[in-house]
């Protein structure tokens, strides 16, 4: 008498979602799945505080003034990245 079970095993198969989206899956597979997108906030806080931190990194020990010139060239470059794609993507909206 023996009674055959069968056991729950995780498949590596995934649910597809049925969405109203209008992006084609041609061009991104991904919003099948339920996710297409990304995140431009935290980019935007995430570059504020890097900037931010290369700013603090001025003061320091060191006496050459070189170092002060990339760090600070390099915070804003970083701050001026930010803000160009900020008011390009705020233009954009407009025009929808």
């Amino acid at each position: 008498m023996e009674a055959t079970k069968e056991k729950a095993v995780a498949t590596t198969d995934l649910e597809r979602q049925t969405s109203t989206s209008k992006v084609d899956l041609a061009d991104a597979p991904s919003r099948d799945w339920g996710w297409h997108g990304t995140a431009p906030t935290a980019a935007r806080i995430s570059g504020v505080l890097f900037a931010a931190l290369l700013l603090f990194m001025t003061h320091g020990n060191h006496t050459g003034k070189t170092e002060d010139i990339f760090l600070l060239g390099f915070a804003i470059v970083i701050l001026a990245v930010i803000l160009v794609q900020w008011l390009v993507n705020r233009r954009k909206k407009w025009k929808y």
